[in-house]
């Protein structure tokens, strides 16, 4: 290696990184100009994000009256409307500041029974585009007509603000196991489900799990319900579709007295080109919030990409990042589309060669956005969680900044669902070949953390299927009686348990499980559209196929908590990787230990082996901690698992190892 000014941990724990060094020095360089610069401006960071404390709505007692404040420099003219003022665009005009703000002051007295909670409230926007009603940037709260459709903001005064109950940090948490969900299809009815149906109902499933906290989908308002809550229209206001910011935070406060923490899909990879409910064309121009012309478009999702070299664009998103962390009490964020925001190609390549992580198609204003994002989340909230949805492997994105990364504390294993789909899809059990299972599950970046997953929303979406539909199909729809042997079925739940259980043992340092697909949830997502009649048939969940104790939906749930149970108590993601003691390709069997447990799993069509012998790193007795194919799993209980196993005198360990199971042993003191 060459000698450097300066060591670069990133750089010592990868050699291959070494002609890189440059460009990783100056990933650490840019960062630190662009704090610097900040600082120099704003005193500090969080001064900075601070700006919801300025824009919006936002009474002052000293002058006793609101204000209204707008960044809207390419405007001429802009008027506050409402039901305060019967909607009239002359009356309460606006002054344009030098900085290309617009301000207007209500006093108390003159409002104080016209300006009130609930009332709508608009901007009217005249520019160079035409002279439109806009919703205000900043608004935290946005509701639809349910007659006409359209969207405006609300003012939200609530008489008194939520009273916190629960005190949480997540220092509390050792194991990072999450459940991924989405509050309006959480419900069984056909409908949209609430915050406070999700708390009461839904919670107790997920606590009762082992689950140590939940993701949630589709908080930012988005003005298509289908969009899965990735097309966002208004940044700082949770989705009214779902009920009250007060009802959001209830459900929060409420997961954080049972121990979970709850992290936010924070969608700032882009947003809705819809320009009378979002930000695109809100001053006139294309190029206020996002890139001008066709670099502002993503074609692929049809929506507007962020300018985060822009100063006012990231102190926009900066301040939401604060904005959630401070008023809702999130406890993390799930990054949407990383990959699309680091690069201008938007991830559309084949990452072959380390050049794709750090010359021309990488985005360094993006980049250096992630990092602040990420130093700032730590600063307002120590502990802060913070995930990464990147496909590309970009080295260095789960490092903290000072070691050449970019600050994430976990990246999603993307690679992971679609093997599972693919192999599923393409290849007949007897051809699975566990070298490339094995490849697959344990390749990932050394000092890296990552979150590994069969299936998120993404593989139960029309289009896919889950696991358990690809497995099973539509078999699951008449022989899920216990009651009912069916070949396919006892198939379908034994794989469904390895490949989560192979998933989460190998996989990563943390694991995600999407709501429902722990009891083999049968059918796919499908929001209401045209073409299916405006349905919700398929936008809920069915819980009342795992609450039926005649089916066998129980079981698979049953092996989910048993397995998250395992893997918190035998502390397995915070250990080291794996190592293999086993590999036979002759009778599909891979043994491996992680953390002085051992992991048995028979991927095998038929053979079920007597004395199956393999070589373990310390003698002694070892008993079993979970077998797969106990009855209350759904399996066929062949083994008993009170039998205590001694090594040999040359360290070999003998089971009974029966086909489609997974076995784990420990070592008895």
């Amino acid at each position: 290696m060459t000698e450097h000014s300066r060591k670069i941990a990133l750089i010592e724990d990868d050699p291959w990184l070494e002609p890189y060094y440059q460009d990783v020095a100056e990933r650490i360089t840019r960062f630190d100009k662009a704090l610097n610069i900040i600082t120099i401006h704003s005193d500090s960071i969080e001064q900075f994000a601070s700006a919801y404390y300025y824009y919006g709505f936002l009474f002052d007692q000293n002058a006793n009256g609101w204000w209204y404040r707008e960044w809207a420099p390419n405007a001429t003219q802009l008027s506050l409307v409402g039901d305060f003022n019967d909607w009239n665009r002359e009356t309460e005009k606006m002054i344009k500041k030098n900085n290309g703000d617009w301000e207007i002051f209500l006093p108390y007295e003159v409002y104080k029974t016209r300006f009130i909670h609930k009332s709508l409230v608009k901007v009217h926007v005249v520019s160079n585009y035409g002279a439109l009603d806009r919703i205000p940037a900043y608004i935290k709260r946005v509701v639809q007509n349910p007659t006409t459709g359209d969207f405006s903001g609300q003012l939200w005064f609530p008489e008194q603000p939520y009273m916190w109950e629960h005190e949480y940090t997540t220092k509390q948490m050792t194991d990072l196991v999450i459940y991924e969900c989405h509050v309006g299809i959480a419900q069984e009815k056909e409908g949209i489900g609430s915050y406070r149906e999700f708390a009461d109902n839904i919670l107790p499933r997920i606590k009762s799990l082992g689950y140590t906290a939940l993701q949630m989908m589709a908080i930012m308002e988005h003005p298509y319900y289908g969009s899965f809550g990735y097309h966002v229209s208004n940044f700082y206001a949770p989705s009214s579709r779902f009920g009250t910011p007060e009802d959001l935070k209830y459900l929060v406060d409420k997961a954080h007295g049972m121990g979970l923490a709850v992290i936010m899909d924070i969608v700032h990879s882009h947003a809705v080109k819809n320009i009378s409910e979002g930000l695109n064309y809100f001053d006139g121009s294309d190029h206020q919030y996002f890139h001008e012309g066709t670099r502002g478009n993503h074609e692929g999702w049809d929506s507007k990409l962020f300018d985060y070299g822009k100063w006012e664009v990231k102190r926009f998103l900066l301040s939401n990042v604060k904005y959630w962390l401070e008023e809702f009490h999130f406890d993390g964020f799930r990054f949407d589309g990383v990959t699309s925001m680091l690069y201008y190609h938007r991830g559309l390549t084949n990452f072959d060669h380390y050049d794709k992580y750090f010359k021309n198609d990488v985005d360094w204003d993006a980049l250096i956005y992630l990092q602040l994002a990420n130093h700032l989340a730590q600063i307002i909230k120590p502990g802060t969680i913070t995930i990464a949805e990147d496909v590309s492997g970009m080295p260095g994105l789960t490092r903290t900044i000072q070691d050449g990364g970019v600050g994430f504390d976990y990246r999603l294993g993307m690679g992971i669902p679609d093997y599972w789909i693919k192999i599923l899809k393409e290849r007949s059990d007897e051809d699975w070949e566990i070298h490339e299972m094995w490849t697959v599950l344990t390749n990932r970046r050394y000092k890296e953390k990552t979150i590994a997953y069969c299936e998120s929303h993404d593989q139960a979406l029309v289009g896919d299927k889950t696991l358990a539909f690809w497995l099973m199909d539509k078999e699951m729809y008449f022989h899920m009686m216990k009651n009912d042997n069916n070949f396919v079925i006892d198939r379908g739940i034994a794989l469904h348990k390895l490949i989560r259980f192979f998933t989460i043992t190998l996989g990563g340092e943390s694991y995600l499980n999407f709501m429902g697909n722990e009891f083999g949830h049968p059918e796919w997502l499908d929001f209401p559209r045209v073409g299916n009649g405006e349905s919700y048939k398929y936008a809920r969940r069915q819980w009342s196929l795992l609450d039926n104790k005649d089916l066998k939906y129980e079981f698979m749930n049953n092996f989910d908590r048993a397995m998250v149970k395992l893997m918190k108590e035998q502390h397995i993601f915070s250990a080291l990787p794996a190592q293999q003691l086993n590999m036979d390709d002759a009778n599909k069997v891979v043994i491996f230990e992680r953390n002085n447990i051992i992991f048995a799993f028979n991927f095998s069509v038929s053979n079920s082996i007597f004395g199956y012998k393999f070589r373990v790193q310390k003698t002694g007795k070892y008993k079993v901690l979970l077998n797969s194919d106990d009855k209350e799993f759904g399996g066929f209980g062949r083994v008993d698992n009170s039998v205590v196993h001694e090594t040999d005198e040359f360290r070999y360990l003998s089971i009974y190892l029966t086909n489609r199971t997974a076995v784990v042993l420990a070592r008895v003191e």
